[in-house]
């Protein structure tokens, strides 16, 4: 998937390759999600090509209705009753995120098949609540309830009819524009949600719970609400950020800068590291390319400002990626960062970047190089995995949650984890440190404290004499949550100002 039409490409525990928005439910609910919990539409399409061939159909016409209907309803039920929360038993309740605008033809068979699985559950079993927009004309402030009343007919002329109304919108709702939308959506207007634009995102579970959502949700379901849930740390947590002032400088410089999505769960993790320490995060986005030599002659100006806004920050990350565009850029931000003692954290590719710019410039080896980059290097320090696929891109590589074991336990990675001798974190890469080169850049003073079962396989660099110099083959940011975030992010915050020391020392 390209992270510019899909934005970030987030990796479940199982190796599941899934959309931005399962990582958003995990972070929420801190549940443990499997790529089954992710249907689409390329999936029902060969799960039924598949009982064609096998004979499954008896040889019948294979129809959209009611073969991919079908396949989605029994997907669906499927997957409801595998707990995702680590408690025992079926789920009370599936949420089902239906993406995409009504009408799309994409989505149609989808729509179908939920018109036909709410006739066979029952009203009691089914809750329907339909996201629509509230703009506002700014020529005369109104609020335009049109929009909605479209999307709801189109619906009701497919079959389903919401139970709730989520709307979105800028300010909240008047009374009117509830009532407007009430009579013309035949939606209760106890059962009308405003989502209207908050500080941040944390205000949003507080807002729904205001407007008493979960008693309008529990009631067409017909279930009773055992105990209210607690959110004094939540609540805490999300008007404690309002009131940050204090913030931290952090310089990521990255390949797909244009498009912030590509990184959200690093910005995320960024953003629970920071609130962990009552800091503010103050992402600047250094796009890699803007700081090679070769943009200083065509680019002069954005060559001068990158580097500006790299020297001007507290700490350095360098996320993960494919392909070689701008990975001069990374390798030179990395030789910065370890020359000028800046707190570095580098994911994935920036792990492979820092290995790279260590072998040129303290081993010498001036063509050192990724066989990703360069399969003709004299110097292969990063190499493709033995196990990988050169013939098919999807779902070939390392992917899912994998152990890594520490090496040495008075290392800064396993202090961060609790002084804990392994860590299971989510992987996913096609090429890895060349463990020929691993003896030579240890003698040099690169160190690799993490590796994993086998011992071959490098997991976590370290840079000793440095405040921070990580690099890790894994994906640290895929676990992070509001109120726990990731141990390395968290370094990398507290390394940037000046604690890190301290947390080292209570270790």
């Amino acid at each position: 998937m390209s992270p510019f039409e899909h934005g970030e490409v987030f990796v479940l525990d199982d190796g599941g390759e899934v959309d931005l928005d399962l990582g958003n439910y995990e972070r929420f609910l801190d549940i443990t999600l499997t790529k089954e919990n992710n249907i689409t539409t390329g999936k029902i399409y060969q799960s039924v090509i598949n009982k064609e061939r096998r004979g499954d159909y008896l040889g019948k016409t294979v129809q959209v209705v009611p073969h991919i209907t079908d396949a989605i309803k029994n997907w669906i039920e499927s997957v409801s009753s595998i707990p995702v929360d680590g408690k025992d038993g079926p789920a009370d309740i599936c949420v089902i995120e239906l993406g995409g605008t009504v009408g799309d033809i994409e989505s149609m068979p989808f729509i179908e098949a939920l018109r036909q699985l709410s006739f066979s559950l029952g009203d009691e079993n089914f809750c329907l609540v339909h996201v629509s927009l509230v703009p506002v004309l700014s020529v005369v402030g109104e609020q335009k309830t049109k929009p909605t009343q479209h999307s709801v007919r189109e619906l009701r002329a497919l079959g389903l009819t919401p139970d709730l109304l989520a709307c979105r919108s800028a300010q909240p709702l008047i009374e009117g524009t509830k009532e407007k939308l009430s009579q013309f959506c035949h939606v209760p207007v106890s059962n009308i949600l405003n989502i209207h634009d908050v500080p941040n995102i944390w205000h949003i579970p507080l807002l729904l719970w205001n407007q008493n959502a979960h008693e309008a949700i529990m009631k067409q379901l017909n279930l009773s609400i055992c105990n209210a849930p607690n959110f004094q740390s939540w609540r805490k947590m999300a008007e404690s950020y309002d009131n940050l002032t204090s913030s931290v400088k952090i310089a990521m410089v990255g390949k797909y800068v244009g498009l912030s999505d590509s990184y959200l769960s690093v910005i995320k993790a960024l953003l629970h590291a920071c609130v962990a320490c009552s800091l503010k995060p103050s992402v600047e986005w250094v796009a890699a390319s803007d700081l090679e030599d070769e943009s200083a002659r065509s680019t002069p100006q954005a060559h001068a400002a990158a580097w500006k806004t790299i020297e001007g920050c507290s700490c350095i990350l360098v996320p993960g990626g494919f392909g070689d565009r701008g990975v001069p850029g990374m390798i030179l931000a990395a030789k910065y960062a370890r020359e000028n003692k800046v707190p570095y954290l580098g994911i994935c590719l920036g792990m492979q970047i820092s290995v790279i710019e260590f072998s040129r410039h303290v081993l010498g080896l001036e063509r050192a190089n990724s066989e990703e980059f360069d399969p003709e290097t004299p110097h292969p320090v990063v190499i493709f995995m033995p196990e990988g696929s050169r013939t098919h891109m999807g779902s070939t590589m390392r992917l899912g949650s994998r152990r890594t074991f520490f090496q040495d336990l008075n290392c800064t990675s396993s202090k961060l984890y609790g002084n804990s001798s392994f860590v299971d974190e989510r992987h996913r890469h096609r090429y890895e440190v060349n463990p020929d080169f691993v003896e030579t850049l240890e003698s040099a003073g690169l160190k690799f404290v993490g590796s994993d079962e086998t011992g071959k396989r490098m997991e976590v660099l370290e840079l000793p004499n440095h405040p921070y110099y990580i690099g890790v083959q894994f994906h640290p940011e895929f676990k992070s949550r509001p109120g726990k975030p990731s141990a390395l992010f968290l370094g990398l915050v507290l390394a940037a100002t000046g604690k890190l020391q301290a947390l080292l020392n209570k270790a």
